[in-house]
């Protein structure tokens, strides 16, 4: 089952998830797990827009950058890495009775 984070903002619910698509959207939008250490903010304000994109897709970003504003961020960024990195660990598990085999020369 997938990992999720929720809480309320505003009067609203929000449900923060990565899944393999969107794991790849936030890469896109400039996301490089290998640079949280030297750009933790950069990484903190592309993880938390990119989580929304699961169930929140038509969320302004500015919408995205007032919550985040409003929100404890104490632990905020490993959580949002460990939603990131679970659709990566599910990919990589080994299911190897139902997988294609190959091989190569």
């Amino acid at each position: 089952m997938a990992k999720t984070m929720t809480f309320t903002y505003d009067g609203k619910e929000y449900t923060l998830e990565f899944t393999r698509q969107t794991v790849i959207q936030t890469e896109n939008m400039g996301f490089d797990a290998g640079l949280i250490d030297s750009k933790p903010v950069t990484s903190l304000t592309i993880l938390f827009r990119g989580a929304f994109l699961a169930h929140h897709r038509g969320l302004p970003i500015s919408e995205i950058d007032k919550i985040l504003e409003g929100l404890d961020k104490d632990g905020l960024l490993p959580a949002l890495a460990e939603l990131y990195y679970e659709p990566i660990k599910v990919l990589m598990e080994d299911n190897s009775k139902n997988l294609v085999k190959w091989t190569m020369k």
